[in-house]
């Protein structure tokens, strides 16, 4: 039997994924296969593929390093929702749909960030002191 934890942050960007993937059909599909949705669907699509990625990072600070880089590309999907909506190229449902989530995204991932740089941190003090006392 399989106990593997289960990982919130890396569900969410995978359903999310999915409901980008899903606008950027839409928009093909309207014939308004754009700039903006290219744009929209690179990054809403990455920060999981990013968040993916980290789970297997080399090191602390790779880790950091790629939940970093999925947090700008969240920020990034943030303001092309804003900016489709505001041009009224997607419906307020949509965007009231997609907003939530991304906002919840980037919380997520600023606290995990967050919580790794001050564990990483603490660590390479401990070790730095470790080091000072030997020599």
């Amino acid at each position: 039997m399989n106990h593997k934890k289960e990982n919130i942050i890396k569900e969410k960007s995978f359903r999310f994924a999915l409901r980008i993937i899903k606008l950027s059909k839409f928009f093909k599909n309207e014939q308004k296969d754009f700039v903006l949705s290219k744009q929209i669907l690179r990054s809403g699509t990455s920060i999981g593929a990013l968040i993916h990625e980290a789970e297997h990072a080399q090191s602390k600070a790779d880790f950091i390093n790629k939940l970093s880089i999925a947090l700008k590309e969240a920020n990034e999907t943030d303001y092309w929702i804003e900016l489709l909506f505001q041009s009224e190229n997607i419906t307020k449902e949509s965007y009231q749909f997609l907003k939530p989530d991304i906002q919840e995204l980037i919380k997520l991932l600023v606290t995990i960030i967050k919580t790794s740089k001050k564990n990483f941190n603490q660590k390479k003090i401990i070790l730095n002191f470790q080091f000072s006392i030997l020599n």
